[in-house]
């Protein structure tokens, strides 16, 4: 089950995890949407600790501006739901 739908407004939490993380530090606390789900994959934060866990994954939007302040073009990011939280 997931916990983000298509269309939703969501925040890139605004953690600063010890060791591995894919979760770019640019898009940390910065609010985009989700696009659409990718499916269920291995979280690499885990994986690189010998831990089996999985999570949906979702193709995220963030306007450039949001990221950087200026630009009129998105960048589209996939990520793990556990770096992921509800935006207002």
């Amino acid at each position: 089950m997931t916990r983000f739908a298509a269309g939703a407004r969501v925040r890139a939490r605004c953690a600063d995890p010890e060791g591995h993380t894919r979760l770019p530090r640019y898009a940390r606390g910065h609010v985009g949407e989700v696009l659409e789900i990718r499916g269920t994959w291995q979280l690499p934060d885990q994986a690189v600790r010998g831990v089996s866990q999985r999570e949906p994954v979702y193709a995220v939007r963030f306007p450039a501006a949001e990221l950087w302040g200026s630009g009129s073009h998105s960048v589209i990011l996939d990520m793990w739901e556990s770096y992921l939280e509800e935006a207002p």
